[in-house]
């Protein structure tokens, strides 16, 4: 044992970059016959000492940490948990073979190397040669012949030109490529006029109605499809069939390029098909999920996801592993999701890393229209602007500010966004994004049928013991060791690993998403919201529920105080089955952090504006700063400089204050 230890450390130390897998060394279709360790050598030699690099190392390393975490949390796991959560596994494998659905005949199709190709097409002389699109920065996508030198997308050029020395770089031409897009949807069209458009060069169609009118099998339609696809834009694409879109988008990828595959809908050979399939093939399972099934939980392929199912959902929340478990056994989306609406808009642009405040200017002033311009393409006015920066060493740094009004204005925009940018200078950067959300047409399409606040309030409330009395409710419950309550900040524990099911560069990108100049702000309140949670919970405690009518009648203030104590403090919102808003039903995957936390803030920010609009002007603004303490005269907490107008300013801790007051109040008259 010791002598292999021994051995494969040192065969790590001699050959380093056996162990360095990046997003590079990750194969794609048309990179079978790649030499891998040749790729990964060279795209090691190439990026070691560079930032990028050193980000890459720190990754890794949290990585590791969260690997052995896992595996102490499994080897803490008795037969006693691991047979109880077997019978969680049977129980919840008969309800999801409910769900199965043999019915529905899915098609999900994909474009060929979409933008080299609609490149060649424009450049014949492209073909057959290897071809990138991009630069030495970074390229977009590679042209097959390109991809057999291991050339792949999100590659920097410098490194995919070490890798093959006659690469030739063509620019990014979006118009052309939307062109090109808009093309394959009017024949997409033809098929499922509601056909879901994954990206630019994919999309989801359901063709069981189709193949049912005009008497014509899966494989007829793919056929039909792909020829009408390259008969109206002479492009080549691939194709893959089956009963639902998960299988079908993975059908899609082995008979790459110009091909397809069909995957009958019968539930024994959907199983067989299933069973060998690495997880890396799924749909929403990225390199950081691989590993940490594969290192931690040894699960390789898709069958073991159901054999190791009772270690899923003792170490994963409910939805990630409701998910493993689904994807283990074939299932995936049939139906045809509800159309959402746009909730942001953005345009970001990287570069060389700089630190030229006059480029970094200009290049704010670029983007600033390039977002104007597709907001008033689309008719859209928003108010809420976000700055996202990547520093030279790949650090995300993300600052947002609320305008008075809405608007489209690149001179709006570019205004703001200086401020924002101004604070943060000196840096150096390689990438800038911004982002406008907060739509007017929400506020004016809001949906009639929606719940109110205080509606979902009180029913929670009234369903909160519930909750508390039945801890088998959340399976990961008893399982969140060391878990820390996370408020709006940067603050992250290893429960977190919970939802890792599409965690990727986003995990890391989106859990900084935050406004950097509030972190000290924040974590004050992170501290007031936890004791404004206890003053509470001892409130509610003490209060017998035959005296709440009568109390309320007695002082007229406390239907403020019920209100406030039924506010669900600092917990997080709830995703039923894991992708839909139990507030408004909007449906967002786990993926989409982004999303999902600018969704949160927004209800957030709409309960805090309910309560306080239904709450007693009499406290002053000193006592709104007591936060729970007993001392009117403590310190007022410092406030930043462009919170000027205090009366728009709603500070959370003003609703425990409040609280706290009524609290006293009834104990002085009992």
């Amino acid at each position: 044992m010791d002598n292999g230890e021994s051995s494969s450390s040192t065969n790590n130390s001699s050959r380093p970059w056996e162990s360095y897998n990046t997003v590079f060394t990750n194969a794609k279709a048309g990179m079978e016959g790649v030499d891998k360790e040749k790729v990964q050598r060279i795209v090691y030699e190439m990026s070691k000492g560079s930032k990028y690099f050193q980000n890459e190392e720190r990754k890794d390393a949290l990585m590791k940490q969260k690997i052995d975490h896992m595996r102490d949390r499994c080897a803490k796991l008795s037969s006693s948990d691991l047979s109880n959560y077997q019978k969680v596994v049977d129980r919840r494998i008969l309800e999801l073979e409910a769900t199965r659905d043999l019915s529905r005949i899915w098609l999900h199709v994909d474009m060929d190397a979409f933008y080299a190709a609609v490149e060649t097409l424009s450049d014949p002389s492209l073909k057959e040669k290897p071809m990138a699109v991009g630069g030495l920065s970074m390229i977009s996508t590679a042209n097959y012949e390109a991809r057999k030198f291991g050339v792949r997308a999100a590659m920097p050029g410098f490194i995919a030109r070490k890798l093959c020395p006659d690469l030739i770089f063509v620019p990014v031409d979006f118009t052309k490529y939307t062109h090109y897009s808009d093309l394959t949807r009017k024949v997409f069209g033809n098929y499922d006029p509601n056909f879901i458009a994954g990206s630019l060069d994919e999309a989801y169609l359901d063709i069981t109605d189709v193949c049912r009118e005009r008497g014509l099998s899966g494989a007829e339609i793919a056929e039909e499809l792909r020829s009408s696809v390259y008969s109206e834009t002479g492009l080549t694409c691939s194709a893959g069939v089956a009963a639902n879109r998960l299988l079908a988008k993975v059908c899609s990828d082995i008979n790459k390029p110009n091909g397809q595959f069909v995957l009958q809908n019968d539930r024994s050979t959907v199983m067989t098909f299933i069973s060998s399939l690495p997880v890396r093939k799924i749909g929403g399972i990225g390199k950081v999920t691989e590993h940490i099934l594969k290192d931690a939980l040894g699960i390789k392929t898709c069958e073991e996801m159901v054999q190791k199912g009772s270690l899923l959902y003792a170490l994963f929340s409910q939805s990630s592993a409701d998910f493993f478990l689904s994807v283990g056994l074939g299932l995936g989306g049939t139906d045809t999701p509800r159309v959402r609406s746009r909730k942001s808009i953005s345009s970001e642009r990287t570069f060389s890393a700089t630190g030229d405040e006059r480029l970094v200017y200009s290049k704010l002033a670029e983007i600033a229209e390039m977002l104007s311009q597709d907001m008033k393409k689309e008719g859209l006015t928003a108010r809420t602007l976000t700055l996202k920066l990547k520093t030279a060493s790949f650090e995300i740094r993300s600052r947002a500010v609320t305008l008075q009004r809405y608007t489209c204005s690149s001179d709006d925009i570019l205004n703001h966004a200086t401020k924002l940018l101004k604070a943060e200078l000196p840096v150096s950067v390689r990438l800038i994004g911004l982002r406008m959300s907060q739509f007017l047409d929400e506020i004016r399409n809001s949906d009639p049928s929606q719940g109110t606040i205080t509606k979902f309030i009180v029913q929670k409330d009234s369903s909160r013991q519930d909750l508390d009395d039945n801890e088998s409710f959340d399976i990961d419950a008893s399982n969140n060791e060391g878990g820390s309550l996370s408020f709006g900040s940067h603050e992250t524990s290893y429960a977190h690993l919970k939802d890792v099911v599409e965690y990727e560069e986003r995990s890391h990108i989106d859990s900084e998403e935050v406004i950097a100049n509030q972190e000290c702000m924040e974590k004050e309140e992170r501290r007031q919201v936890l004791e404004g949670d206890a003053l509470l919970i001892k409130h509610k405690e003490c209060k017998p529920d035959t005296s709440r009518s009568h109390s309320m009648n007695a002082n007229p203030n406390a239907q403020n105080t019920e209100a406030v104590s039924l506010f669900p403090q600092t917990e997080p919102l709830y995703w039923v089955d894991g992708y839909k808003c139990i507030l408004c039903g909007i449906e967002l995957p786990p993926s989409f952090v982004e999303e999902r936390q600018e969704h949160s803030d927004f209800h957030l920010a709409q309960r805090l504006q309910n309560e306080e609009s239904g709450s007693s002007s009499s406290t002053t603004p000193s006592k709104r700063r007591i936060l729970g303490k007993e001392k009117v005269n403590s310190k007022p907490k410092k406030q930043k400089p462009d919170q000027k107008d205090s009366s728009k300013y709603i500070p959370i801790h003003t609703f425990f204050t409040k609280s706290n007051q009524n609290s006293s109040n009834e104990t002085q008259k009992k």
